[in-house]
């Protein structure tokens, strides 16, 4: 669906994006996270034809992008981060004002803005205007604006930003919707959590550069792969220690008065057993638990813990 190939935007002696390649097929639901700054914005706008990269290329299917390309506007339905609505309109003629910018027949217009409405669960703001609608419903609506056209692929530039709790868990489960229904979406966002609930895959940019992609299930295996866990003792620490040193796979990271944290890269089998020997060994435990992984944790890893 579409392929980003050594991809880079120079603006004088900064490199915002630094030879990116990615591929995302069609029917996925993408994931962009990056620090401020990191070139998300700027490879998506580059996608969208809005901004001409300094070198590589960018492909929807057979169909490569060139600055305000036609062909790649019908194929692309973009959400940015700052949506842009005409607030002296009322629902239906915002709809109505974008169709015909697309070409597209009045009678067509109106049967598919009733459809969008309803899956975007606007059908009763059809008659206000659009400057009284809450800051959720207006993202929203520019969500079923994007679709109007039919387009090959969604994306979205930061779609939850400023949203309330109530309004993001709206986004979230339409975005699952439009995923199930068929749609290649790629999303950028800050909310981590969110895009390990509903992404498919995901891609982690830092200065510019793509340092990891893959598939959600693939990056969360890798989170989960070096398990650090907090062994509690009452008694027999010197022995512990001595069991734990000669483990192989196993480093021990801190040890306090009560409590040794090690990392363990081996299996749970492998663990309850080392748990096991301990105590065959004297070692009196008042328990053990392992630190679940997350994306989040994988992010400040790899971005070297920049803020968003």
């Amino acid at each position: 669906m579409l392929y980003i190939n050594n991809l880079t935007k120079n603006y004088g002696t900064f490199t915002a994006v630094n030879h990116l390649s990615l591929h995302i097929p069609e029917g996925d639901l993408f994931g962009f996270v990056g620090p401020n700054g990191a070139g998300k914005t700027t490879t998506i706008r580059i996608v969208c034809g809005l901004l001409k990269a300094s070198g590589g290329s960018v492909q929807i299917g057979n169909t490569s992008a060139r600055m305000g390309s036609k062909e790649m506007k019908r194929l692309i339905g973009y959400v940015p981060d700052f949506f842009g609505v005409y607030d002296n309109l009322k629902v239906h003629e915002y709809m109505d004002f974008y169709g015909s910018m697309y070409g597209m027949r009045s009678r067509d217009i109106a049967r598919l803005t009733d459809d969008l409405l309803e899956l975007v669960n606007l059908s009763d703001k059809k008659e206000f205007y659009v400057d009284t609608l809450s800051r959720g419903m207006k993202q929203r609506l520019c969500v079923a604006r994007a679709l109007l056209h039919n387009p090959k692929l969604l994306i979205l530039d930061e779609p939850s930003s400023g949203l309330d709790p109530r309004a993001r868990v709206e986004m979230k489960e339409l975005l699952k919707n439009l995923h199930s229904m068929g749609k290649t979406i790629v999303i950028s966002s800050h909310i981590l959590s969110e895009l390990s609930e509903m992404c498919t895959s995901i891609g982690i940019m830092n200065r510019g550069q793509l340092i990891m992609a893959g598939r959600i299930e693939d990056i969360m295996q890798q989170v989960a792969g070096g398990k650090r866990i907090h062994i509690q003792i009452v008694s027999g620490i010197e022995t512990a220690m001595r069991i734990l040193m000669e483990q192989v796979g196993v480093v021990v990271e801190s040890v306090r008065e009560n409590e040794i944290i090690i990392t363990n890269n081996g299996t749970d089998e492998q663990m309850s057993a080392l748990i096991g020997q301990l105590i065959q060994n004297q070692v009196i435990l008042t328990g053990f638990y392992r630190e679940e992984g997350s994306l989040e944790s994988l992010f400040m890893q790899l971005t070297g813990g920049g803020a968003q």
